[in-house]
């Protein structure tokens, strides 16, 4: 989402205001995730282990392809055990999260 502001020299000049990501905070956020899930690991502990998740091909049941949208998907739905965390995680810790797992 952007917010127009005023001309500079002719140019029109635009600001995000959606959340930047941080992979920082994501790696705070990622701590509950943790209980379930190992991030230094792709073997399972409850649930699949998440290293290299944004890399791999498909999510863990093989048919649904790895993309930042069905990725959030899983985490807002949950499923197989986990919780959906779509009321548990606002936007933008959903993002940092993201992040963080694209360094994994």
């Amino acid at each position: 989402m952007s917010k127009f502001l005023t001309p500079l020299f002719g140019f029109a000049i635009f600001v995000s205001t959606a959340a930047a990501q941080d992979a920082a905070k994501g790696k705070e956020v990622f701590e509950q995730c943790g209980v379930c899930h190992n991030a230094d690991s792709d073997e399972k502990k409850m649930g699949p282990g998440l290293k290299g998740l944004m890399k791999k091909p498909t999510l863990a049941d093989g048919k649904t392809k790895v993309t930042d949208a069905s990725v959030m998907k899983k985490v807002d739905e949950g499923g197989n055990g986990m919780p959906a965390y779509a009321e548990m995680l606002d936007k933008k810790e959903k993002a940092n999260l993201l992040a963080y797992l694209k360094t994994l």
